[in-house]
């Protein structure tokens, strides 16, 4: 398994999310080579504006693994993390995070880059174009 395969399962929630009128944003969560969290936003569904993909991913792992720090896992999402999202990444001392398209508008590399934990490692870009391409179809669709 490798970092596209992952996208790929955190694209496959992001079109869940479009799929119930959520903008398409899915993440998954890997711990030693295994999927131990997915998440979708859930904003519109639960009333709740903290409820994004991230966040609920984030949550899932912790429950899974018995603790809050995730220093040993990955976290794929589709679009970069917003300033909320990064900073629970950050106090979840996430290990490595993975991200397909960048959030020119929203992204926590605008307005909070030193957000995430020290140690944690980026990569970007990783089936941009696809991650891309699926909020774009959204919102012309909203239009």
């Amino acid at each position: 398994m490798d970092d596209t395969y992952y996208m790929k399962q955190a694209l496959a929630e992001a079109r869940e999310a479009a799929r119930r009128g959520e903008v398409p944003v899915g993440a998954v969560v890997v711990c030693r080579d295994r999927i131990i969290a997915r998440g979708h936003n859930l904003t519109e569904t639960l009333i709740d504006v903290t409820a994004h993909a991230e966040m609920q991913a984030l949550t899932a792992a912790a429950s899974s693994l018995g603790g809050k720090y995730l220093a040993d896992c990955t976290l794929y999402v589709t679009v970069e993390p917003c300033v909320m999202c990064a900073g629970a990444i950050g106090w979840s001392q996430l290990g490595r995070l993975v991200y397909g398209a960048p959030d020119e508008k929203r992204g926590y590399r605008r307005y909070a880059p030193e957000a995430l934990h020290p140690k944690t490692v980026v990569l970007s870009g990783v089936l941009q174009e696809e991650c891309a391409e699926l909020m774009k179809r959204f919102f012309q669709s909203r239009r």
